[in-house]
């Protein structure tokens, strides 16, 4: 997933040199985690379920751009990333809205 602006200032400024570093771990294919197996496919291929380009991102398993230990890092798919970072994805969105409704920024009913 391309790093918002907003978010750039939160990583090292060898993020480069990090993400050639899982790449190179990975064999530049879609890795798992302990708990969430990656599906292996391979950087710039068809992926093997949906058939679209695979374009390998770089991901933190702990959500928090500025923890780059190589034990939290994975090299994921789109899919996979999505499908890791989903119930993150929801509470994040939640807490957002949330935040947004407790301080008037959203249209009421």
């Amino acid at each position: 997933m391309p790093i918002s602006p907003e978010n750039k200032i939160r990583y090292p400024a060898n993020w480069k040199e990090i993400v050639a570093l899982v790449r190179a771990r990975s064999g530049d294919k879609c890795e798992g985690s302990p708990l969430f197996p990656g599906c292996r496919a391979e950087n710039k291929m068809p992926h093997p379920e949906t058939g679209s380009i695979v374009v390998l991102t770089t991901g933190h398993l702990d959500h928090v751009p500025e923890n780059c230990e190589m034990d939290n890092l994975r090299h994921w798919c789109q899919r996979c990333h999505l499908n890791y970072d989903k119930d993150h994805h929801a509470k994040t969105a939640y807490s957002t809205r949330m935040a947004a409704k407790n301080t008037g920024d959203l249209f009421s009913e």
